[in-house]
């Protein structure tokens, strides 16, 4: 890993077991300020760009969540789920409640971590002032129970989720694919492959949405910053 990575990962588990560690990291990574200004999606250069910046989204925080996580002998994997920005639940003013009525569909990152014999989802996006507009933050976590998801992914009617106890392997689907936890969500072993399928998607926008996110984004970022400020 980078040497801000390394130094950042030394000084939130500086005298802590494995537990206590997983805990500190979490909250310290949830608390960089949610910003969609700085493009990171490089899952090695990203983290140390985030961590540089001061603030980042989903993707480079869940990349550096990862590799904390492995340094602690812990197994990860990404979690990718397709949501939608204009989720009633945000508190959004009119003008970006209704950008947000245009916005395509996107693609959200977290990661699921092995504890013991079962695959916790394990999201770290939001902030914690930006609880005060809606945001579902992830406060107090006990490094054992699934967080809720940062954004409202597409579900099926029925969760179906297994763990096979023998050897703590992930739970598949009948084809032995993939991890299928929540219907929709897609799961990666490594950054390569995760990598590739978010291009996948992106490379499906039209100009018109390119248009549509970065202009959404933008006023995204300044809401942001005014709720927090309001905090």
């Amino acid at each position: 890993m980078p040497s801000l990575v390394n130094r950042k990962y030394r000084e939130w588990t500086e005298g802590l077991d494995t537990h206590q560690s997983m805990i500190s990291i979490f909250e310290h990574i949830r608390d960089i300020p949610y910003s969609l200004a700085i493009p990171c999606h490089d899952p090695v250069t990203g983290p140390e760009e985030m961590l540089r910046a001061g603030k980042g989204y989903c993707t480079p925080k869940h990349y550096l969540l990862a590799a904390m996580f492995r340094k602690l002998n812990l197994s990860v994997v990404y979690a990718t789920v397709a949501f939608l920005w204009n989720d009633p639940g945000l508190n959004y003013p009119a003008a970006l409640r209704e950008l947000a009525a245009g916005m395509p569909v996107a693609h959200h990152l977290a990661c699921r971590v092995q504890i013991g014999c079962r695959w916790a989802l394990v999201d770290a996006t939001w902030d914690s002032p930006l609880a005060k507009a809606g945001f579902p933050v992830n406060d107090h976590w006990d490094g054992y129970a699934d967080t809720r998801w940062a954004v409202r992914p597409f579900r099926s009617p029925v969760r179906t989720a297994y763990c096979r106890t023998l050897t703590n392997e992930p739970c598949r689907t009948s084809g032995e694919a993939e991890l299928s936890p929540v219907d929709g969500e897609k799961d990666h072993w490594d950054e390569d492959d995760q990598s590739r399928y978010f291009a996948q998607k992106v490379s499906l926008r039209t100009p018109e949405d390119r248009e549509r996110i970065a202009k959404f984004y933008r006023e995204f970022d300044l809401w942001l910053e005014t709720v927090r400020r309001s905090c």
